[in-house]
């Protein structure tokens, strides 16, 4: 099971950006996924989830109404559209496979991918 999250950069507040979550070893679209974030000096927190079959989505608060997590266009991906960035959402994002237990909380996600760092700067 590898995961492997692309698409981050240095983007202007305000601006938006595209970061994506590819799987090798297993089809992704069976699978609940979640991204995460960890700014520095700071725990990971949570940011949203997709079930399987896409049947619902969760969103931490704070990217509530500006971030949205959807199945990739590319076969076996899972995007995370980040619209009206602000400097606080300057973090490194993971992606990551869900089990069981709360999807807001790490430890319901056993496997990870190594992360792709965001920077909202001007």
């Amino acid at each position: 099971v590898q995961l492997q999250a692309s698409g981050g950069g240095l983007v202007q507040p305000g601006g938006s950006l595209r970061v994506s979550c590819a799987a090798s070893g297993f089809t992704l679209d069976y699978y609940t996924i979640g991204w995460f974030r960890q700014a520095s000096g700071k725990e990971r927190e949570f940011v949203a989830t997709i079930s399987w079959k896409d049947v619902t989505t969760w969103y931490g608060d704070s990217v509530k109404g500006r971030f949205t997590i959807s199945r990739g266009k590319a076969k076996n991906t899972v995007s995370l559209q980040m619209n009206s960035l602000k400097p606080e959402d300057t973090a490194v994002y993971y992606c990551a496979v869900y089990d069981s237990g709360s999807v807001h909380y790490t430890g319901s996600y056993p496997y990870w991918g190594q992360g792709t760092l965001v920077t909202v700067s001007s």
